[in-house]
Parts: C-alpha cells; sequence; structure tokens
C-alpha cells in the first residue's frame, strides 16, 4: 500500500484498515509458527503497513483538533 492511497482515505476508512490488517498479522504469525507460511515478507509488509496508517490517521486527527 501506498501512502498516496491513503490521502484519499477518512479516519473512520483508516481504523476500518487497522483491524482489518492487525488481524491479517495475527493470522500470519499463526503460519508461521505451524510452519505453512511460505512468504515470510507478507509479516514485514503487514507491519508497514499498519504504521503508515497509523502515521496518516494521526496526522488527520491533528489536523482536526
Amino acid at each position: 500500500m501506498k501512502y498516496s492511497e491513503l490521502n484519499k482515505k477518512t479516519i473512520e476508512e483508516l481504523d476500518q484498515q487497522i483491524r482489518e490488517l492487525r488481524e491479517d498479522l495475527f493470522m500470519l504469525h499463526i503460519k508461521n509458527k505451524t510452519n505453512q507460511l511460505e512468504d515470510k515478507s507478507q509479516i514485514g509488509r503487514t507491519r508497514k503497513d499498519i504504521a503508515r496508517i497509523l502515521t496518516k490517521r494521526n496526522e488527520l486527527q491533528q489536523k482536526n483538533a
């Protein structure tokens, strides 16, 4: 996910996306522990996506405050 894609979203949409990605990250960790995960780089990419979304969300909150 690119940071520019996040510019079009509202805080509520970002919150929803964070919840979904955190669930995905949890499932990726479980698959990794049971040796079912083939591409381990997915974990890092998901974590970075969560960080990008949180950064954009905080930026929007500061603008609205």
